[in-house]
């Protein structure tokens, strides 16, 4: 199979280590520096130094930087005795994730077991050797973020093979309808009725909702948000959801200050806190004043929506507890044999600056 660039990289460093080239102790070139000599994108980058610390090639210390080690000299047999637990994520270094996948493995860490992580980039190709990897390396239980969850999955196949494997699966943030799997997620539902439903108890009449819908999470929202407004009588039309996918989230601010021109909006109610405080800093640059003229509600409680002058009204997200919660459903299932339940979040409401009580006739 086809290698991404990360792992390309990755296997680099790796040979370095072992040919020691980099020696055991000392530290690596800086990120900037892989970055120039391979070519790519830091967040390549610290993807190829993840799976190795995650293999335990290197190891991370706090304020001094990445250091060769050799925790990947484990005996064969302590790694025959140790249970792994695979986790696939869309993910690993940006957003949201980092958070999760710290509640996952510290919790797992604390019973014995160790980890395997890949990232799918949301892109079903890339799940599809994610998953091909799990089954090769025979991993005793699935923690997945899925891809693409609103879309066809071509992979299901595979999901049925690991299951009928006896591997117990949990997935988070979403799941494959098509697949009778457990799920620990966020009420998002919810998610879109209260963030919509807050902008109208502050007056706002005319309202843009914008959401992902390649991800299951986007359709839950949307639903949200159309029965806030039905529930309170407000009005929309087509063009007040706009609506994105993984691959053309670059162009939504043209879209939105377009339909804010048409519609003369004063409430925006974002997918999550990455595309509000995109959206943030775009309206800005174009004049207008957030609240003053113009709410944005985000979502995720990200770090990103504490940055910058303007702090984002938003709701919450449960990331390292949820992490947790996963490797805790994983090791019951497999110490006791029985499937735990779904668990669902109860988003809440963080109210900082991003939202004012709309002017009278708005």
């Amino acid at each position: 199979m086809d290698k991404t660039k990360y792992q390309m990289i990755a296997d680099e460093i790796k040979d370095k280590i072992i040919d020691q080239i980099f020696k055991l102790n000392e530290p690596i070139p800086p990120e900037l520096q892989l970055q120039k000599d391979y070519q790519v994108s830091r967040h390549t980058v610290r993807q190829a130094i993840g799976l190795l610390v995650n293999e335990g090639y290197l190891r991370k210390e706090k304020g001094s930087g990445t250091y060769v080690d050799d925790a990947y000299k484990k005996t064969s047999e302590s790694r025959k005795n140790q249970k792994t637990i695979g986790v696939i994520t869309t993910y690993l270094s940006d957003y949201i994730f980092p958070s999760i996948i710290r509640g996952i493995e510290k919790a797992l860490s604390e019973q014995g077991y160790s980890l395997l992580l890949a990232s799918t980039n949301n892109d079903h190709q890339q799940e599809k050797n994610c998953l091909e990897k799990m089954l090769q390396f025979g991993v005793d239980g699935l923690i997945v973020e899925p891809t693409k969850s609103n879309e066809y999955n071509p992979n299901l196949a595979l999901y049925v093979r690991l299951r009928e494997q006896g591997i117990p699966m949990v997935m988070i943030n979403a799941v494959y309808e098509e697949l009778a799997v457990a799920s620990i997620c966020v009420d998002d539902v919810k998610v879109g009725f209260k963030g919509t439903e807050y902008l109208i108890q502050q007056g706002h009449q005319r309202l843009l909702f914008i959401t992902k819908i390649d991800d299951l999470q986007g359709k839950y929202r949307m639903k949200g948000f159309i029965q806030a407004c039905e529930a309170y009588g407000i009005q929309f039309s087509p063009e007040d959801i706009i609506t994105y996918t993984t691959d053309s989230r670059g162009k939504l601010g043209e879209k939105v200050l377009l339909q804010l021109k048409e519609s003369a909006s004063t409430g925006i109610i974002c997918y999550n806190d990455q595309v509000a405080s995109q959206l943030l800093d775009e309206v800005i640059a174009k004049g207008y004043q957030v609240p003053q003229q113009l709410s944005i509600i985000g979502n995720d409680d990200s770090s990103l929506s504490q940055m910058g002058a303007v702090k984002l009204t938003t709701l919450t997200h449960p990331k390292e507890r949820m992490g947790k919660d996963a490797a805790e459903w994983i090791i019951h299932t497999i110490q006791t044999g029985d499937q735990g339940e779904n668990i669902v979040y109860e988003p809440s409401l963080l109210i900082r600056d991003s939202v004012s009580a709309a002017k009278k006739g708005e």
